[in-house]
């Protein structure tokens, strides 16, 4: 029995690496969006700072780890096969849930989800066991769950969404009326006082907050008091000298080697929110397994009696944690950090939601309740500045005049300021830390991310042409956070449910369970990682030569014939054949050609300033070749679409004639795109002449389909239902072949000018 449980020690501990794993990966956004979205120093300084501060805040995470022992339920109301349990169903519920918003680049919190999934599975086995005793589990539940903890976690979880965002939002507005987007000039004699200041208040809650609680803080002085003691009796003089020190620092940098303080700041926040996120986050993913090593070390000491009768109440104590653990934990995040390309894709989600300028595709569409609270609060602003004075209005206002020290068709131009940066760091560093020294596991995501979103307001990066689209990607966040809580709760009571009722060999079904949901969802990402990187491997940028720029857009337009031939021939065979399956192929590659379309439409605009050099020419004709691949795309779907629903409704097929125009017809078209294809390829553009009387040749042949359709139609061969769809086929592959042979024209002239450019 003693060797079973040691195993599932192992087991924990595996699971704990993974959660490390999958946990850093959504966390990085938390402390990586604000230099990255800035740009405030070269990735790997950024990467270095964030590591520091995840290794040192490690080191600092000590005491949260009595939330994963007693912060949810009572630890004395079971018996160590029931905590282990609680503790695998909680593990396994994480690996799976994280790795899952990890791979759709959506950040969630690591915090809420541990919370929960404890929740969940202490309710799942206080509900067995209570019923097993015949007891009421209306009745009795409360006492195996420590509500009134589990209550003010959840609480403070969802009071710092609320905090976070107003003093985000309040702290950059207070900030930009001071230093304004032309803040360089001010930062000549404010940046030591401003930076002073900051990294003061960084220091305060990072040091002596954070260290409450910590492996440091009992360490004895000469004195004979603690470390903690000493730095509490002495606080009001380490401000003062901070503050003075940190402003003469910066100020000699600033003066001597030129150094920017703002972006020193910005590393040194980055260095700071690393740390209160290990400081906070880290018993998210280890605490869990230590307080299963810690019961399994009591068990074993004990005796290794019967473990259904071997009482947990030594988990309500103050147990220590190794600081080696600490280390290692701390190292397996920064591995996690620097490799974890999941990481990059949770990042960009933030940084995309708060950049200042509207970009080249907002990430979310917009919803109703974006459009609802955009439109009143434009008409609440405009109602207020009536009544405002019209000088103080002003005198706002160009406080917020928009500017940049970047161009605007600078491809590496940051996503907001470096002032920006800097309070997002430092407002959400402190509120973090201050949670950490209540014992309050914060949602250090919902913090940093509603921070963030709360500068972006005040910033006013959310403009009537970006509202709509931000605030719909922030409920789309949120959202997800409710969907973690509820979601958490009910599959981690489901795991422990099963494993309680159903013994020890559902552990292992479980744990196989969450080892193959892994290995899919990294397929999955790695799949749409590569397919993302031949996407970019067609964009146009600044360095493309010509012929670079000639053979991207030839790219595009090649696939563009290849998906219209190949969604309208499968199309029509498999509608020929009645064969769903095929139509179902069909469908998806219409759909893949549809989002590739709409791409290439959405980046026009920076792609023209990329393109466009000493003449309009070039501008103009790529516009019209997007339009065209649009236009064709268009064409499939409303063809492809009623063809599906025919067959999925099971409607009379085609008589026999149609079959055979259809079929005739959907091979003279396939000949037709091979020979597109050629004369794009080869840019082979004098056999246009003959590309242009094949297709009209084509287009005599339909008219011929259609008027044998309007016979079949007077002799009563055919119903509305069929005429309607068999017209629409013909229509569409009408405008598929207008537009192709449009779309090689505007490719021959695109060519041409885009070669006459200097």
């Amino acid at each position: 029995m003693e060797n079973f449980y040691l195993v599932l020690v192992v087991v924990l501990f595996a699971l704990a690496i993974s959660d490390l794993i999958v946990g850093v990966s959504n966390d990085a956004v938390n402390f990586l969006n604000s230099a990255i979205g800035s740009k405030a120093a070269p990735k790997w300084v950024i990467f270095l700072m964030a590591s520091l501060g995840v290794l040192v805040g490690a080191t600092f995470s000590n005491g949260m780890m009595e939330v994963a022992r007693k912060g949810i339920f009572h630890p004395e109301m079971f018996m160590f096969s029931e905590i282990m349990i609680i503790f695998l169903a909680v593990m396994i519920t994480d690996v799976i849930l994280l790795d899952l918003f990890n791979t759709f680049g959506m950040p969630t919190s690591t915090t809420v989800s541990i919370v929960f999934e404890l929740l969940g599975s202490a309710v799942a086995v206080s509900a067995v066991k209570i019923k097993m005793a015949g007891g009421s589990i209306v009745m009795e539940l409360s006492q195996y769950i420590n509500s009134s903890k589990a209550l003010a976690i959840i609480s403070g979880i969802l009071v710092s969404v609320f905090i976070a965002f107003t003093v985000g939002a309040i702290v950059q507005y207070i900030s930009r009326l001071v230093f304004s987007f032309k803040y360089r000039p001010v930062m000549n004699y404010m940046g030591a006082i401003f930076g002073g200041m900051a990294i003061t208040a960084i220091t305060y809650f990072m040091l002596i907050k954070g260290m409450k609680g910590s492996s440091f803080a009992d360490i004895q002085l000469d004195s004979g008091v603690t470390l903690q003691e000493w730095l509490n009796n002495n606080t009001i003089r380490i401000m003062i000298y901070g503050f003075f020190c940190w402003a003469l620092l910066l100020q000699l940098l600033r003066w001597i080697f030129k150094v920017k303080i703002l972006k020193l700041v910005v590393l040194v926040g980055t260095f700071a929110l690393a740390m209160a996120f290990a400081g906070n986050d880290l018993v998210n993913f280890i605490g869990v397994p230590l307080a299963g090593y810690n019961s399994f070390k009591a068990w074993v000491a004990s005796g290794a009696t019967s473990p259904d009768s071997f009482g947990m109440g030594m988990l309500a104590g103050k147990v220590g944690t190794p600081t080696y653990m600490l280390v290692i934990a701390g190292l397996v995040m920064i591995l996690t950090l620097i490799l974890s390309k999941k990481a990059r894709s949770v990042v960009a989600t933030t940084v995309d939601l708060s950049r200042q300028s509207e970009g080249e595709s907002e990430r979310f569409d917009s919803s109703m309740a974006a459009r609802f609270l955009v439109r009143s609060s434009t008409r609440f602003n405009r109602n207020l500045l009536r009544v405002m004075p019209a000088g103080l209005t002003n005198a706002v206002r160009s406080r917020f005049e928009p500017h940049s020290y970047y161009s605007a068709e600078d491809p590496d131009a940051p996503a907001f300021d470096k002032l920006r940066a800097a309070v997002n760091l430092v407002v959400a560093s402190i509120l973090i830390a201050i949670g950490t020294s209540l014992k309050l596991p914060l949602s250090t995501t919902y913090v940093t991310f509603m921070v963030a979103m709360g500068t972006s307001l005040a910033d006013r990066a959310w403009d009537r042409e970006t509202a709509v689209y931000r605030v719909s990607g922030v409920f789309s966040v949120i959202g997800g956070w409710f969907l973690t809580a509820i979601i958490a709760f009910t599959i981690s009571c489901f795991i422990a449910f099963l494993i309680s009722v159903s013994g020890t060999f559902m552990i292992f079904v479980f744990v196989a369970v969450a080892i193959f949901i892994v290995i899919r969802t990294q397929l999955f990402f790695s799949k749409r990682a590569q397919k993302l990187a031949a996407e970019e491997d067609e964009d146009i940028v600044d360095e493309d030569a010509k012929e670079q720029i000639i053979e991207k857009s030839s790219k595009q337009v090649v696939k563009t014939i290849v998906a219209s031939n190949q969604v309208l021939t499968m199309g029509i065979e498999g509608f020929l054949h009645e064969d769903l399956q095929a139509l179902k192929k069909a469908q998806e590659a219409c759909q893949e050609f549809s989002k590739k379309a709409k791409r290439n439409k959405d980046k026009v605009y920076t792609t023209i300033n990329k393109i466009a050099g000493d003449t309009l020419e070039t501008g103009h004709f790529y516009v019209q070749m997007v339009e065209h691949q649009r236009e064709m795309a268009h064409a499939v779907h409303f063809m492809l679409e009623p063809m599906v629903k025919h067959v999925q409704n099971n409607h009379k097929p085609f008589v026999a004639d149609q079959v055979s125009q259809l079929g005739a017809l959907s091979g003279r078209v396939d000949t037709f795109f091979n020979y597109v294809l050629h004369v794009v390829k080869e840019e082979n553009f004098d056999d246009l002449d003959a590309l242009i009387k094949e297709r009209d040749a084509i287009l005599d042949a339909l008219g011929k389909i259609e008027k044998s359709q309007i016979k079949r139609i007077k002799n009563k061969m055919v119903n509305t239902r069929n005429s309607q769809l068999f017209f629409k086929i013909i229509t569409e592959t009408e405008h598929l072949l207008l537009h192709s042979v449009n779309l090689v024209k505007a490719q021959r002239d695109f060519i041409k000018f885009t070669r006459q450019t200097k």
